[in-house]
């Protein structure tokens, strides 16, 4: 008899089936999650990478366990299944491993979080409010207000570690929302993924235990919409960004709201007679310890910017009270030394004559240059306790402690160190430095009027302050007030003092001086207003009219038949306008006045500024066919090189050398032999000027100069009396004529001479109406005849 068992096989539900496919369609997403990550570097990549591995701890923790239910299933038809709980356990283990790879991604994103400090604020902010959630829920679940019944899921602690980590998901979500980097739309979308994914873990955990299918079918679409949500939003979110905001976060309603949620919930509980158990108690006591951290944290960040604060404060003070070019004190910080110093205090002005023509020519670049030279000059120069300031533009100031003798004394020291060469770009620059001193009363204010007054005074001085000052302060204020109408107001003249041939003192030039009579101030000195003309700007326009009237003045004696040339001075300013020489050879074209008869001065102070553009100027004046003449020589800079580089064809020397005493020797004013003897044999004409008395004369008649000018020949007198002394000392009869050159012919128009300098080395010398070679062997030359540069030794 064959005995036949019968085996009864359980086949899965298609509910079942359902579930195990939908899991596995959560492939793909990881899949680009970690593709993602692949193709980011850095904190990007390490984002996306987390969020990668998450997703497949959760997915393959929720395979294995749906897949051991499906398997076991068959030998308990009722009731729940005996492994069932511990399957759902170590479910629950494996997919909250895996959410908190999904979370820290989360933390991790960038523009989630400015820095791990505040990714950890962050965290704690979502504990705040997920201990929130928590405590709530559990007032609502547990007795006696059991909202769910029979369907509380008391009996499956397995609930509860994915359920945790669901309520921190949703609590970070939140906090992402407010404070993740603009547009935080992609931030949230992550977060709202990883939110849906814990819940449908606590899902999954919570229908295997129960061994509810429709459950953890559900939870099981849930899982992988969540996943699919977060796959699509870290692809959306492409870019890098960078998070920003401030210390304190925006907003507080994300703290104050959870705890009274809380106070409200435990009230409402004890109201109904329930009791705090250990679940209330986890979730109150989470909740306290986040608030207490992040409060803690909350205070750290506030010290750690107060800090920062103070130290910003502090380098914005430095920065407000430095100059940023010189790295010197600037005028609050001057202002700042003088309240805060006790001891008896003097204060130097200082500004750099000429700089704005090395602005001008050299640009600001040069400009910066040499201020950065001369704010090291002063610190080098300082002694303890001293402190030096650039106030703008080249006005310095230095506050010293000492009387104002000490305060003198190092003035004058200043001044020469300021006065040497500035070697920039290449180049060599020559400044000169005006300086007041000031040591009672407003110092800023008394230093400056004695500035003023030394710049007044010729420039390159030290001036101590007097009460006077302001008077003359106001007064300069009148003259420049008065000075723009001057020419308007037919203010302004000529007079004519004359340069005389030695030793016959026949005038051969005449220098044509400014003078200004106020109808009310009465005449003013030339070494008072030319100064305010140069500052304010009106010396163009002067020199301007000076030059048009004495090309005027020259046609109409050149017409008369006197044999005379004309001397202009040129100021610094009109020499460094661009189109001066145009304006030159306009004017003489106009009038009709040979080039060669007009004179243009320039002073060594002029050469000092720029010589590389000083020669490059006065090379187009020559080119029209003027004269140059260097003015004041000896009482500046020049040196022999630069009068072999400068084109010019007089030298003045300065009446300081003219009145020279005596020296050790015993010989009289001994430079002017040496200067007439250097221009010489640099093929120039030397011009003695400030001749007073009959010795200084013959001294320079003896050192060989042709040219002399002084009150011995006459002080600067009208065009008249210019005039009649002309006609008085012009011959009746034809001028003898001077014996031939031996070698020259006959013919050959005396206009220039060739001087040897050296082996190989020659230059051709200009020549001037008084010299012998100048007239021709049949008599007197035509000045009119003279047009080429070249031949007034110009070449």
């Amino acid at each position: 008899m064959k005995i036949r068992h019968s085996v009864c096989v359980h086949s899965p539900s298609g509910m079942e089936l359902a579930g195990l496919a939908g899991l596995l369609a959560a492939v793909p997403a990881v899949g680009l999650l970690g593709q993602s990550g692949r193709r980011h570097t850095g904190a990007a990549r390490r984002a996306h990478l987390l969020l990668a591995a998450g997703g497949a701890v959760v997915t393959a923790a929720a395979l294995a366990g749906l897949a051991t239910a499906l398997l076991t299933a068959h030998r308990h038809d009722h009731g729940l299944a005996p492994g069932s709980r511990p399957l759902a356990t170590a479910m629950a283990v494996g997919m909250a491993i895996g959410m908190l790879a999904l979370l820290a991604g989360t933390v991790a994103l960038p523009g989630a979080a400015r820095g791990p400090a505040a990714a950890l604020r962050h965290v704690l902010d979502g504990l705040v409010i997920a201990a929130s959630v928590w405590f709530v829920g559990w007032s609502l679940l547990a007795r006696p207000t059991r909202i769910l019944g029979d369907a509380t899921p008391y009996r499956c602690a397995a609930v509860i570690l994915p359920a945790v980590l669901a309520v921190v998901a949703l609590g970070l979500t939140g906090v992402l929302a407010l404070h993740a980097h603009r547009p935080r739309r992609h931030t949230v979308r992550v977060g709202a993924g990883v939110s849906l994914t814990a819940i449908a873990s606590a899902g999954v955990s919570s229908g295997i235990c129960r061994k509810d299918d429709e459950l953890v079918l559900t939870a099981v679409l849930l899982l992988c919409a969540g996943l699919i949500l977060v796959a699509w939003a870290v692809r959306a979110a492409d870019r890098p960004v960078q998070a920003t905001g401030d210390v304190l976060e925006r907003g507080g309603a994300y703290a104050v709201i959870p705890m009274l949620g809380v106070v409200a919930a435990l009230g409402y509980h004890l109201a109904q007679g329930g009791t705090l158990d250990a679940f209330g108690y986890f979730g109150i006591s989470i909740e306290g310890l986040a608030l207490v951290a992040r409060q803690f944290l909350a205070l750290d960040d506030v010290r750690r910017y107060t800090v920062q604060l103070r130290q910003r404060e502090r380098h914005f003070r430095d920065l407000a009270h430095t100059d940023p070019l010189t790295g010197l004190a600037n005028r609050r910080g001057l202002q700042l030394a003088l309240r805060g110093s006790d001891a008896p205090a003097a204060l130097i002005g200082i500004d750099m004559d000429g700089f704005k023509t090395v602005n001008d020519l050299r640009g600001h670049d040069v400009g910066d240059a040499v201020l950065v030279e001369v704010g090291a000059r002063l610190k080098r120069n300082l002694l303890a306790g001293d402190v030096a300031a650039r106030l703008g533009g080249d006005e310095f100031a230095v506050l010293m402690h000492g009387d104002v003798d000490e305060a003198v004394l190092a003035a004058h020291r200043l001044l020469a160190v300021l006065g040497e060469s500035y070697d920039v770009d290449g180049g060599q620059i020559f400044l000169s430095a005006s300086i007041g001193v000031a040591s009672t009363g407003e110092l800023l204010h008394d230093a400056d009027l004695a500035l003023r007054y030394a710049k007044q005074r010729g420039k390159n001085r030290v001036e101590q302050y007097q009460a006077g000052y302001d008077e003359l302060l106001r007064r300069r204020g009148t003259l420049t007030g008065e000075l723009r109408h001057a020419i308007d107001r037919d203010q302004l003249r000529l007079v004519f003092q004359p340069v005389v041939a030695l030793p016959s003192m026949r005038p051969v030039g005449a220098e044509a001086l400014l003078r200004w009579t106020h109808p009310e101030l009465g005449p003013v000195r030339p070494d008072e207003f030319i100064p305010v003309a140069e500052e304010s700007g009106l010396i163009n326009r002067i020199g301007a009219w000076v030059l048009e009237q004495a090309c005027r003045q020259l046609a109409d004696w050149l017409a008369a038949g006197h044999d005379i040339w004309m001397s202009v001075n040129l100021s610094p300013k009109e020499l460094h306008n661009a189109d001066y020489a145009a304006q030159v050879a306009d004017i003489l074209a106009e009038l009709g006045v040979p080039p060669q008869r007009l004179v243009l001065e320039v002073t060594e102070h002029a050469v000092a500024t720029d010589m590389e553009e000083l020669v490059r100027r006065l090379a187009e004046l020559r080119e029209t066919g003027v004269r140059i003449a260097l003015d004041d020589f000896g009482a500046g800079y020049s040196s022999l090189t630069q009068l072999r580089t400068l084109p010019v064809d007089i030298l003045k020397i300065d009446h300081a050398l003219v009145a020279e005493p005596e020296s050790r020797t015993g010989t009289a004013a001994p430079l002017v032999d040496v200067v007439v003897r250097l221009g010489h044999r640099l093929g120039l004409e030397v011009l003695a000027e400030g001749i007073g008395t009959p010795a200084q004369r013959e001294v320079v008649e003896e050192a060989g100069c042709r040219l002399g000018q002084g009150s011995l020949f006459g002080w600067g007198v009208p065009a008249e009396h210019f005039e009649s002394r002309l006609q008085s000392l012009r011959p009746t009869g034809p001028r003898p004529l001077p014996a031939p050159r031996s070698g020259a012919p006959a013919s050959a128009p005396a206009r220039s001479q060739v001087v040897r300098l050296g082996p190989g080395m020659r230059q051709l010398r200009a020549l001037l109406p008084t010299d012998p070679e100048f007239v021709a062997a049949a008599g007197d030359q035509n000045v009119g005849s003279v047009d080429s540069g070249r031949e007034m030794g110009q070449g």
